[in-house]
């Protein structure tokens, strides 16, 4: 995240154990903000595993996904806006998807795995992959 869309704002790097929110910037695009602070963008590295919560009910259905989800945040290399997030059912979405108000915190290489175990449906492992499948932006 931070590239070219988001270059006319202030930005900072995430930090673990912080919580982010969408934010819809006034150029339109969406990215990461710390709460009370929307004139900041978060930047998180492709790759960056995290955590969302308060996923919205239609996506949640949609997607197959609950209301709080472990993602990977990862390049989406076709349209205009490029930030994403994998699921761990492997369903790849533009963060503009997500809409405002989600909040994501980045996890540990040791959290993760606690995560999985306890959702019996997850995959062992995230795969990246170089062709990333695309969702439909509305």
């Amino acid at each position: 995240m931070c590239d070219y869309s988001l270059e006319f704002y202030a930005t900072r790097q995430a930090q673990e154990n912080e919580v982010y929110v969408t934010t819809r910037f006034p150029s339109g695009s969406m990215g990461f903000a710390a709460p009370g602070d929307c004139t900041t963008a978060v930047c998180v590295t492709y790759g960056t595993k995290m955590t969302l919560e308060n996923l919205p009910p239609e996506l949640q259905h949609e997607l197959g996904i609950g209301p709080i989800e472990s993602v990977v945040f990862a390049r989406i290399e076709e349209g205009l806006h490029h930030d994403g997030v994998r699921f761990s059912n492997g369903r790849t979405v533009l963060l503009h998807r997500l809409g405002v108000g989600v909040l994501g915190s980045m996890v540990s290489d040791t959290a993760l795995p606690e995560r999985k175990e306890a959702k019996a449906e997850a995959p062992a492992e995230i795969k990246t992959e170089r062709q990333i499948p695309v969702e439909p932006a509305e």
